[in-house]
């Protein structure tokens, strides 16, 4: 059979022609299937990211807020009852009690938001002195209850004498926890509330 030449041809130019030519397609084929490759290593990560947005938004939808306020006495053992659709908030029957920080009052924070604030403390106070002090301070005045079936929780004495709280509490909703303020202590914080700092505040946070 014979091979056809262009013309002023040979056989051996012929061949080299075709040789260039087959790597020329397998460098193509080569490119398209790295491209493919990148191409697919990007849309699964979309998809990942995607997922977790997704994911996270389902979390904020479900996810209860601590929103309100409300003034309950405590009971003869010191116990007092927090309010229906702040215990399903919480989720899990375990909170935190912890001293307010420039505050007269104690922060209730849920266990995952418990856990949110140690690794971030964890991860701040490796080489900082100060905030290993802080946190040894900070954590060992607080206190871990949990509700019982009545939907009740008892703070340690040492937490109700630092916020002033004798026989009535406060509960103020502040979204992601709730805090527990005297009567006393909380009507001179509301009386101090001034409308444009507030405001300004308002801005800072998005709202």
């Amino acid at each position: 059979m014979d091979i056809p030449r262009k013309p002023g041809g040979n056989r051996s130019s012929y061949y080299l022609q075709e040789s260039k030519i087959n790597k020329d397609k397998k460098y193509q084929i080569f490119l398209l299937t790295i491209g493919g490759s990148k191409w697919d290593k990007v849309h699964r990560k979309n998809s990942q990211m995607e997922r977790r947005v997704t994911t996270e938004f389902d979390e904020l939808l479900n996810a209860g807020a601590f929103v309100g306020s409300y003034t309950h006495s405590l009971d003869g053992k010191k116990r007092v009852t927090i309010p229906a659709d702040w215990r399903d908030a919480a989720g899990n029957p375990v909170l935190f009690v912890l001293p307010g920080v420039g505050f007269k009052c104690l922060y209730v924070v849920t266990a995952r938001e418990m856990a949110q604030r140690m690794e971030k403390a964890r991860a701040s106070s490796v080489a900082n002195v100060q905030a290993q002090k802080f946190m040894r301070d900070f954590f060992a005045r607080a206190d871990r209850v949990t509700l019982d079936a009545q939907g009740r929780i008892r703070v340690k004495d040492e937490l109700l004498e630092y916020a002033g709280i004798v026989n009535q509490m406060v509960l103020i909703g502040t979204g992601i926890r709730f805090e527990l303020w005297s009567p006393e202590s909380w009507q001179e914080q509301s009386s101090q509330l001034d409308q444009s700092k507030f405001a300004e505040a308002a801005q800072y946070i998005g709202f």
